[in-house]
């Protein structure tokens, strides 16, 4: 089993804080889940958005598998996401009071050989937090030369 897979969005963590982090299941295809496990999956635009009370990943590209046959899938349509009822009324409600938005993390494949997505709950940054944590980023990096050194 390729457990290796994980893929993650790096814009995210930059542009968003995190309030709460949630691990969902996925609905993919046949040729969807073999072209992730080669590793062939963008995360860079990709959010959540709840169509009729159920939760869907928008702007997450999964390339087309290589060996497919006549029958292939679109890299970027919508994909299911697979929770709790409980957790999405609860996900819904805070979205649609505070102005939240829901981001992809990661994308990985569990033990048992399952596609999983990690979402989390965030509020976008503000230009002031973004130079900040650039500036502990820098700072980190220098502190890790000198140490190496």
């Amino acid at each position: 089993m390729s457990a290796g897979i994980n893929i993650k969005n790096k814009k995210a963590w930059f542009n968003y804080e995190f309030l709460e982090k949630y691990i969902t299941g996925i609905q993919l295809r046949g040729t969807e889940i073999k072209s992730l496990r080669q590793g062939k999956a963008s995360l860079t635009e990709a959010y959540c958005a709840f169509s009729n009370h159920e939760l869907f990943v928008h702007n997450m590209s999964i390339s087309e598998y290589s060996h497919r046959g006549y029958v292939s899938h679109e890299p970027m349509q919508y994909r299911k996401l697979l929770m709790k009822r409980r957790e999405l009324n609860k996900l819904e409600k805070k979205v649609n009071e505070k102005g939240l938005t829901i981001v992809v993390l990661r994308v990985f494949i569990n033990e048992k050989g399952l596609a999983k997505l990690e979402i989390a709950l965030a509020r976008g940054k503000r230009e002031y937090d973004k130079r900040e944590s650039i500036k502990k980023k820098d700072i980190n990096r220098d502190l890790d030369r000198i140490r190496t050194r």
